[in-house]
């Protein structure tokens, strides 16, 4: 079945009506040309990182949080307050009510990986600008992501670092310029994640609304790790695993390296060891041996540490090596000449190297240009790890076609998996 592109839109207000950027934040006595932000999703990732790398910006100001657990947004608010030094950060469970609100600008989403379309998709449709961490729940969903930006004309930005990080930004320079040669070969490891077991249902929390978390997920009964982050990560109806997870950090830089982050792979195969699902509440791949290769020829082999036990992303061509080892860590290459290179001739400028990706973002939204991880950047990485996790999955090859988007192998199997779509449980 092909992609229709923009089908999903079909009945959408934004068919009617362009959407624009609110003039408050435009004219000379706009309050400190201050954008105002609502947060949905106040767990590690929305607090530890988000939360305070928007509080860094001086023309950012966080009037609301939201999280369908309350005691979360309760004390999301406090740190807010505490910043600003006042009262006035409004608290939701319900993320619909802070979409709602005319006077907020962007909306910022931290939320398990179900969510991340289809609130960023609303969002956009009401008029907000989009910062959402990674990454998309499947290739159907990515692509209606990209059609929805598209369309809303707005701003929107996966939460990745990795494009606003000197040495990645460096190691894929090097190998894409032709420094090493042509690249034939790319090693990523990530780290390794023992799988949960499975747990016994209990009582909901009086603060949690379940079924709002659940979402578009299946109906399932509560249990007392469903909201840790290293629990529903490894669950199919909530996340990816490491391969999604780490791999949207990673992969990426691999993919600019070999030049195919427009594109993508074209085979993917691998192993991974089988779980009982009896005894395991996890899903997704572990002990994985993954495989990705692209037209050019070069393959990208991905594996979690169970395997590898550092994290290592090293670019091997018919001219030398270069890598690095551990997250954002030591670079290396066969010829020590090449680690002083700072640039790499104009067909190899594949992006300006950014601040980190708040502030990119935030100057995306001011100035109404693309950021560096824009929608069709993630919607392309993330295809990738899905179709790796789908090839994990049914343990053979997958043949993919990056261009129509379209399974060459067995697509009548391949795109029932809900690693491709999925149809969503009507929460609301």
């Amino acid at each position: 079945m092909k992609i229709k592109r923009r089908q999903f839109l079909k009945t959408s207000v934004l068919a009617a009506s362009p959407l624009m950027l609110p003039g408050r934040m435009l004219h000379a006595d706009a309050p400190s040309h201050q954008i105002t932000a609502g947060f949905i999703g106040m767990g590690g990732q929305g607090t530890g990182r988000n939360l305070k790398g928007f509080f860094a910006l001086k023309n950012v100001r966080v009037v609301a949080v939201c999280d369908c657990h309350l005691g979360r947004a309760r004390k999301a608010k406090k740190m807010v307050d505490k910043k600003y030094q006042n009262k006035d950060c409004a608290v939701y469970q319900d993320f619909r009510e802070v979409i709602a609100r005319d006077d907020i600008d962007v909306v910022v989403i931290s939320t398990p990986d179900q969510w991340h379309v289809p609130m960023s998709v609303m969002a956009m449709q009401a008029g907000k600008d989009v910062f959402c961490e990674k990454p998309s729940l499947t290739i159907v969903e990515g692509r209606q992501l990209v059609e929805a930006a598209e369309a809303s004309d707005r701003v929107f930005q996966w939460g990745i670092e990795d494009r606003t990080l000197t040495k990645y930004h460096l190691l894929a320079g090097w190998a894409r310029s032709g420094l090493i040669g042509k690249v034939e070969k790319v090693t990523c490891t990530l780290p390794y994640q023992e799988p949960f077991k499975r747990e016994e249902p209990v009582a909901v929390p009086d603060e949690l609304d379940w079924n709002l978390w659940l979402g578009p997920a299946p109906l399932v009964d509560y249990t007392p790790s469903a909201l840790d982050m290293f629990h529903w990560r490894l669950n199919s109806d909530y996340g990816g695993g490491m391969l999604s997870d780490w791999g949207t950090h990673l992969c990426d830089t691999a993919q600019v390296g070999l030049g195919e982050d427009a594109a993508g792979p074209v085979e993917a195969w691998g192993t991974c060891r089988e779980l009982d699902p009896s005894a395991y509440n996890s899903d997704t791949p572990v002990d994985f041996k993954l495989t990705l290769k692209y037209a050019s020829g070069a393959e990208l082999h991905v594996a979690d540490n169970s395997t590898y036990k550092e994290l290592l992303l090293e670019f091997e061509g018919t001219d030398g090596w270069v890598r690095c080892k551990g997250w954002n860590g030591k670079l290396e290459a066969s010829d020590p000449s090449i680690l002083q290179t700072r640039t790499f001739g104009p067909d190899a400028n594949y992006w300006e190297l950014p601040q980190v990706e708040h502030a990119d973002f935030i100057d995306a939204v001011v100035n109404r240009r693309k950021p560096a991880y824009h929608p069709e950047a993630g919607h392309r990485l993330c295809t990738a790890l899905h179709l790796g996790h789908l090839a994990l999955r049914e343990g053979r090859k997958i043949g993919w076609d990056p261009h129509s988007e379209r399974f060459t192998t067995e697509p009548e199997a391949n795109e029932a998996s809900i690693l491709y779509q999925r149809t969503p449980r009507n929460w609301a």
